[in-house]
C-alpha cells in the first residue's frame, strides 16, 4: 500500500510529465510548419538556386578551363611602358578588328580597357556585347580577339543580364532578385537547422517522460 504522504510527489511529477507533453506538442507543431516552409521555398526557387550552384561551379573554373570561359591573357613584345602606343589609337585600332573581324554592325562602347603592362598588351572589353580585343601596346598588332563567356555566365548568376536585356537604370532587376536569393538561402539555412535540432529535442524530452519510475517502498509487515 502506498504512503499517503507520497501523493503530493505523484500528483508533481504527473504535472511536469503534463508540461513535457504540452512542450513536445508545441515543438512538433513548430517543426510542421518549418518543414512546409522549407519545403514550399525550396520548390518554388529550385530553379533559381541550381542556376547560382551552376553558374558558380562554372565562375569558379574559368581561371582554369584554357580559352573556354574567358580567354587567357597574351603577351606582347615589351613591357616597357615608354613605347606604349596612345590609348585613342589603340581604341581605334581595337575597334577595327573588332568590326572587321566579327560584324560591322557591333556596338564600340567600351566598358573597360585592362592595360597589363608586364605582358605588353592592352584589352578592350565592350560593355554591349561579350567580345573583347586584346592588342600589343607597343605594335597595335592583334593578339586575340574572343568571346567572354565568363561575363555572360556572371550576368546570369547575378541576373545583370535581364538589366542588360530590359536597359534597366541602376540595375534594380539585379539588386531585387540577389536581395531575394540571399534572403531565401538564409531562410534555407535557418529551417534546415531547426528541422535537424527539432527532432533531436523532442527525443530527448520524450526520453525524460517515458522514463520508468521507481517503485515506491512499500511500507508495513
Amino acid at each position: 500500500m502506498v504512503c499517503p504522504k507520497e501523493r503530493p510527489f505523484c500528483q508533481c511529477k504527473m504535472s511536469t510529465q503534463s508540461t513535457e507533453r504540452e512542450h513536445i506538442a508545441r515543438k512538433s507543431r513548430s517543426i510542421r510548419l518549418v518543414r512546409k516552409i522549407h519545403r514550399v521555398s525550396a520548390i518554388a526557387l529550385f530553379f533559381f538556386m541550381f542556376v547560382i550552384a551552376v553558374t558558380g561551379i562554372i565562375l569558379g573554373w574559368k581561371k582554369h578551363s584554357g580559352d573556354l570561359i574567358q580567354p587567357r591573357s597574351y603577351t606582347g613584345t615589351t613591357s616597357d611602358l615608354s613605347r606604349c602606343l596612345p590609348v585613342d589609337s589603340l581604341a581605334k585600332r581595337a575597334f577595327h578588328f573588332l568590326r572587321d573581324s566579327v560584324s560591322p554592325h557591333l556596338p564600340a562602347e567600351l566598358d573597360r580597357i585592362d592595360l597589363r603592362p608586364d605582358k605588353g598588351m592592352v584589352k578592350f572589353i565592350f560593355s554591349r556585347h561579350y567580345h573583347e580585343v586584346q592588342l600589343d601596346m607597343a605594335t597595335g598588332e592583334l593578339l586575340n580577339l574572343g568571346f567572354r563567356t565568363s561575363d555572360l555566365v556572371e550576368n546570369i548568376h547575378d541576373a545583370s543580364l535581364l538589366d542588360r536585356l530590359l536597359n534597366t537604370p541602376n540595375g534594380q532587376i539585379k539588386l531585387v532578385y540577389n536581395t531575394l536569393m540571399g534572403l531565401a538561402l538564409i531562410t534555407f539555412v535557418l529551417t534546415g537547422l531547426w528541422l535537424w535540432y527539432g527532432p533531436r529535442g523532442i527525443k530527448k524530452t520524450g526520453g525524460r517522460t517515458k522514463r520508468p519510475r521507481r517503485a515506491a517502498p512499500r511500507t508495513g509487515g
